[in-house]
């Protein structure tokens, strides 16, 4: 090997360092979304929301979930309000019991969510 093929010149290690960066900080913004929540945190009668669903306990024992994702224009709903969620970006509110359109703009309901429960945690994933 020459000594040219060992030396690291200047443009060489910032390039280096640069494309090690960026690597480790879009693996850390490529994790999986926290969907994941335990079944005693969900209040009956309410709902939480997590990363990309609700999940929520209408009545005791009896949980479901959706997409936090609002029909009406995308908006991620983050508002839990007794038994509705509201989307703040426009005032969407949908009843956690069945996901239906309470009041809008909002013309359609929540999509539902897959709801997998394993002992006491519950988890949740959009199609």
């Amino acid at each position: 090997m020459t000594e040219s093929a060992l030396s690291c010149s200047r443009r060489t290690f910032i390039l280096g360092t640069a494309t090690t960066f960026a690597g480790a900080f879009l693996a850390a913004c490529g994790t999986s979304p926290n969907n994941e929540v335990a079944a005693t945190e969900v209040p009956v009668g309410s709902a939480v929301t997590l990363d990309t669903v609700i999940i929520a306990q209408p009545t005791e024992g009896n949980f479901v979930a959706y997409s936090a994702t609002c029909p009406h224009a995308g908006s991620r709903i983050t508002k839990v309000e007794g038994d509705t969620v509201r989307c703040l970006n426009h005032n969407s509110v949908f009843k956690i019991s069945d996901g239906s359109v309470v009041s809008g703009p909002a013309e359609t309901g929540l999509t539902s969510a897959t709801l997998t429960q394993n002992g006491d945690q519950l988890s949740a994933t959009t199609e």
